[in-house]
């Protein structure tokens, strides 16, 4: 593989014109295709296969008007009066009549007529039924709604608006975004020593998120897919392709030190060591998003998939325009000379295990030689503190409950979090929490439905975690009922899933004896039934990853301690990040510094989406890291001395790739959408403690303990394992001094 790096690296530098001119006209296609003929996103996470979803697709079928998207609009009284009054019934009136003209809506609920007024006549809300799913609600017709309530709130009315058409559009490109752009421009330029080098990684990562999430923009026309697909594609982009070519960068400019080095052979030869860790990675990365599918869930699949794309073109992009512009580049990246020498790198070592001249200068990797050396000297010290920290963290993880975000979990300031607490000040938690129960009696004669529904609603009326009941509903030809069913707890409480499963368990009895079927739905019951899917799918995922990355890890270092200690280093990080993760979102500490609305559960597929991601990203570092231990020891035979010079090398390498890593995805822990905001925070505090505690300091001291059994693969495994050459014996000998430089 070093060999093909090597060329493709100095083909790329020789005809860098043409490479510039391609990627160029691919990110004009991209862009042109991606913003003009792009699909629609949506919201929903529907799951085919669980009751939820089943009800929902037989509502559509059967009962469209039931199954259509509802926008919720709350009144309050102004302090001293009530909505009875007469001032305020004209105004709750003017702004009903300007609901029901909204295009699309099939029909408004006057609260006077159907009781939905609480008791001390201070709160009221008002349901308007769209004859189409939430998500396919046009954003016109959102606002409309929404000018619809200055009506009341010119009245003196509180007026804000809940249900499931209300959901706000996600948003990116917010200050916090940039910051952390500006952030990861600031530790390139320390890292590298370089403005022009800083600047590089960040031109090739954003020509390649331009590239992946336009495609994925373009492909969302065929394919359904969720805005959540393209945040976590643009995410997990940008990230990793600021990395990536970093990484190539650091390692041009490393060798460039010598001042005999010649600049193309000098790309070439990043390309071939760099560029094979980087290979390794990427895949390692888009095998472990492609997984994803191992779950069974279609927009989570369509979620890894959109990511691996992206991550593809960032191994493109970093193999072929990085060496590209590093030729256009030239002896512009060159470490200039200081005084008594060379600002170089101290010992350049060859890819072919060579040596050349020894630089005069500072050696950039100082005090990566003293931790590594620290590491070394006092393993089972850092052992015993670094796992029973991370253990500590993991603590929170044991009582992980998940669900489905809320309009709780909303921004305060916004119109869906306040209607969510004027329903529950006014009507009690469970009016968030309103659960469906759909009867189908098409295999029932006709004279038996009525009183099959009526069962129902009384086994259900006799559950004591019921508050209300609401009267049953009817499509037209009969064979189709739908009640409405208020619990006592909230959405997120464990009450109401325990509900779910008595209703499932009880309440459908008499439907199952008449040969009907009956179904409980709704936007809670749909939450619960997702977390369990998920829940189930975890193992089955899990145990992909672990495989792979043993496969991977093997064959990438010739060794089966090496993988076993990435794998148990990689489990330790993610039982931290859920730890941290629950501590936060769950429990609800540091809600004021991190803008978090409402305690609440997890996102059901945050552990997934996790696992999957870190794993990629923990493996970078882990490939980046140890290749040059491995580098080391497999040219020298000193264990420990592979340790201390991995470090060396690499760890500020590392050090920066997480900051940037963190930086990217710390910048969307305050998007206003509660999944990019979880989900952001997931990734950030899982990268900071897999980078700084578990691969620049566990594997380190690992390594030391095991010494040169580390590197050891039985003889018959060895036979068996394909040489994939990352330390670049292959490549040819460096040529003589004086030679032909740019």
């Amino acid at each position: 593989m070093a060999q093909r790096l090597y060329a493709l690296g100095r083909w790329a530098a020789r005809r860098r014109g043409r490479v510039l001119a391609v990627w160029l006209l691919l990110l004009a296609v991209a862009v042109g295709l991606g913003t003009t003929l792009n699909g629609k996103l949506s919201t929903e996470f529907s799951v085919p296969g669980i009751e939820s979803q089943e009800a929902q697709d037989l509502l559509k079928e059967k009962f469209p008007e039931a199954a259509g998207g509802t926008a919720r609009v709350v009144f309050e009284a102004p302090k001293g009066a009530k909505l009875t009054g007469a001032k305020e019934q004209r105004a709750i009136g003017a702004t009903l009549k300007k609901v029901a003209a909204v295009p699309g809506v099939l029909d408004v609920a006057d609260p006077t007529k159907t009781g939905t007024v609480s008791k001390d006549r201070t709160i009221a809300y008002a349901d308007a039924v769209f004859g189409k799913p939430a998500q396919d609600v046009p954003q016109s017709a959102k606002d409309k709604l929404d000018d619809a309530l200055d009506a009341a709130r010119d009245a003196g009315l509180k007026a804000e608006l809940g249900g499931t058409v209300s959901t706000p559009p996600v948003e990116v490109g917010g200050p916090a975004e940039v910051i952390g752009i500006v952030i990861a421009f600031v530790v390139l330029a320390v890292t590298l020593g370089s403005l022009l080098a800083a600047g590089l990684p960040l031109l090739t990562a954003v020509i390649g998120v331009g590239v992946g999430v336009m495609t994925v923009q373009f492909l969302s026309r065929f394919i359904e897919m969720t805005n959540t697909a393209t945040i976590l594609a643009l995410m997990i982009g940008l990230a990793v392709g600021i990395d990536y070519a970093l990484f190539l960068v650091s390692r041009h400019r490393e060798q460039l030190a010598d001042p005999d080095e010649d600049v193309h052979d000098s790309i070439g030869r990043a390309t071939a060591t760099a560029g094979s860790a980087v290979t390794f990675a990427g895949v390692t990365v888009i095998i472990a998003l492609a997984a994803l599918a191992s779950a069974g869930i279609p927009f989570l699949t369509v979620m890894g998939l959109a990511a691996a794309g992206t991550v593809l073109v960032a191994v493109l992009v970093a193999l072929t325009l990085v060496p590209a512009l590093l030729g256009f580049l030239g002896e512009r990246l060159r470490p200039k000379a200081k005084q008594g020498g060379t600002a170089g790198a101290g010992d350049t070592e060859g890819a072919s295990g060579t040596t050349g001249k020894p630089g005069r200068g500072r050696v950039p990797g100082a005090w990566g030689l003293a931790w590594g050396r620290l590491m070394t000297r006092f393993p089972i010290p850092v052992l015993v503190v670094c796992v029973v920290g991370m253990l500590a963290l993991a603590v929170p993880a044991k009582s992980l409950r998940l669900g489905l975000p809320s309009n709780e979990t909303q921004p305060t300031a916004s119109t869906q979090h306040k209607s969510y607490e004027l329903l529950q000040k006014g009507f009690g938690p469970g009016f968030n929490a309103t659960l469906l129960i759909a009867v189908d009696g098409t295999q029932v004669p006709a004279k038996e439905r009525e009183g099959i529904v009526k069962q129902v609603a009384a086994t259900v009326q006799k559950d004591p975690d019921v508050a209300t009941l609401a009267p049953p509903d009817t499509n037209k030809d009969g064979t189709l009922t739908v009640l409405g069913v208020v619990p006592k707890s909230g959405p997120d409480d464990q009450r109401t899933t325990d509900l779910v499963h008595r209703l499932r368990d009880e309440a459908t009895k008499p439907v199952d004896r008449a040969g009907g079927t009956a179904y409980v739905a709704g936007q809670t019951a749909a939450g619960i039934d997702v977390s369990a899917k998920l829940s189930g799918a975890l193992p089955l995922f899990i145990a992909i990853i672990v495989v792979l990355a043993l496969l991977l890890l093997m064959i990438a270092f010739r060794s089966v301690l090496v993988p076993l200690k990435a794998v148990l280093g990689f489990l330790l990080s993610i039982a931290a990040s859920l730890g941290a993760v629950v501590w936060v979102f769950q429990y609800g500490h540091l809600d004021g510094i991190f803008q978090v609305a409402a305690a609440a559960p997890i996102v059901s597929f945050l552990p997934v989406l996790l696992i999957g991601v870190l794993f990629g990203l923990a493996m970078d570092y882990e490939v980046f890291l140890v290749s040059r231990m491995r580098e080391h020891y497999h040219h020298h035979r000193d264990a420990r001395a592979a340790v201390e010079h991995g470090v060396e090398r690499s760890g500020r390498v590392v050090t920066a790739a997480a900051l940037i890593m963190a930086s990217v995805f710390g910048g969307f822990i305050f998007n206003h959408d509660p999944i990019i905001k979880s989900i952001g925070f997931a990734l950030t505090i899982g990268v900071l403690l897999d980078a700084f505690v578990v691969r620049l300091t566990v594997v380190p001291a690992v390594l030391a303990l095991l010494g040169r059994y580390a590197w050891a693969l039985p003889r018959w495994l060895d036979k068996a394992v394909p040489n994939v050459d990352i330390e670049g014996d292959s490549l040819p000998p460096r040529p003589g001094t004086g030679g032909a430089r740019e």
